[in-house]
């Protein structure tokens, strides 16, 4: 299950005990998923959680490191859900993640409305996509643009997924970020905190994680700014603490 595909690659993800199935040419993940993985609330022992936009499973390989909830993935892409899945089974999680190949827009319908606890989305960033980019790599076109799900899809199936109280996180570009108050306030989730990445100090942040909550009370926190790289071009000890977590999990 775990047989690696034209150019497909094993290699570990932040904790060296995970191990992921890339591709330079169909996905890699990113800062972004490991981010998006520790910044997200979830369910420590028991409860549901649905990653959508799963790419190659990175995010959802990621949280079984912070919960035991069972975890859903879903992916639109078959060649990105294959390599998701057999990651599942080369790190030996077929109990806990299941990964599903679907439009994430099906997805109140297949799962039903209410029923997650927590949600995390590392959705397209980009509004359009030139038919010359989209003919070059069909598949990182689709990952990188909104091809087949808007910013308003993600927001609104998210809303439509998660239990009253359910937790919603997100990561996106900080030039979509008025885009999306308006469309998580628009579908009954309450933006409860914010945090902006900065890819170094005195640069402009490129990258934001927010998370809000289904029918919360409005109560927004900024947290401190994240900066990726010291002047060393070295990680931060900052972002090391993310990528770990206080207490090293």
């Amino acid at each position: 299950m775990s047989d690696l595909l034209q150019d497909e690659r094993i290699d570990y993800l932040v904790h060296e005990d995970l191990k992921i199935i890339q591709s330079p040419s169909v996905f890699s993940f990113s800062l972004d998923a490991v981010l998006l993985s520790r910044f997200a609330w979830v369910p420590i022992q028991k409860g549901k959680i649905i990653d959508l936009c799963s790419g190659n499973g990175a995010v959802a390989l990621l949280l079984s490191k912070r919960s035991n909830a069972k975890i859903t993935g879903v992916e639109i892409q078959e060649r990105l859900h294959s390599m998701a899945t057999r990651s599942v089974v080369l790190n030996h999680l077929e109990e806990q993640i299941q990964m599903d190949l679907a439009d994430i827009k099906d997805a109140p319908t297949t799962y039903g409305h209410g029923s997650f606890d927590a949600l995390t989305c590392n959705p397209p960033y980009f509004a359009s996509v030139h038919e010359e980019d989209f003919n070059q790599n069909e598949h990182l076109a689709i990952a990188r643009h909104e091809i087949h799900c808007s910013l308003e899809d993600v927001i609104r199936v998210s809303s439509q997924l998660v239990k009253q109280g359910g937790k919603v996180a997100m990561v996106h570009r900080p030039n979509r970020l008025m885009e999306i108050l308006a469309y998580m306030r628009e579908y009954k989730l309450e933006p409860k905190k914010l945090q902006l990445i900065y890819p170094k100090a005195g640069s402009e942040a490129n990258m934001l994680l927010i998370e809000g909550m289904k029918n919360g009370k409005p109560d927004l926190h900024i947290l401190p700014p994240v900066t990726v790289y010291g002047e060393d071009g070295q990680y931060t000890e900052q972002l090391k603490r993310m990528f770990y977590g206080e207490d090293g999990k």
